[in-house]
């Protein structure tokens, strides 16, 4: 698995569900809600693309540990200042 490079597509899509997440901090009240349902939904898109390229393609790990290589790209891109 270490060798293994996440799909571009699967990366964007978590990449955006955590900046969605990311801007809940400091909302209260409506905008609050307004940006969870915005974050649940791509959070949601997230979840079903991974379990979708898992499905359609012959990935040889579960698709747990694909969702977790995704998410280690997305969190390692982020401590990378270079990218």
């Amino acid at each position: 698995m270490s060798d293994f490079k996440p799909p571009v597509e699967l990366i964007k899509k978590e990449r955006s569900a955590e900046e969605a997440r990311a801007r809940l901090a400091g909302l209260e009240g409506e905008a609050y809600e307004k940006q969870w349902r915005t974050w649940r939904t791509a959070a949601e898109d997230f979840q079903a693309a991974v379990t979708e390229y898992a499905a359609r393609n012959d990935v040889t790990m579960a698709r747990n540990d694909l969702e977790q290589a995704v998410k280690a790209a997305v969190r390692h891109a982020e401590e990378d200042p270079a990218e």
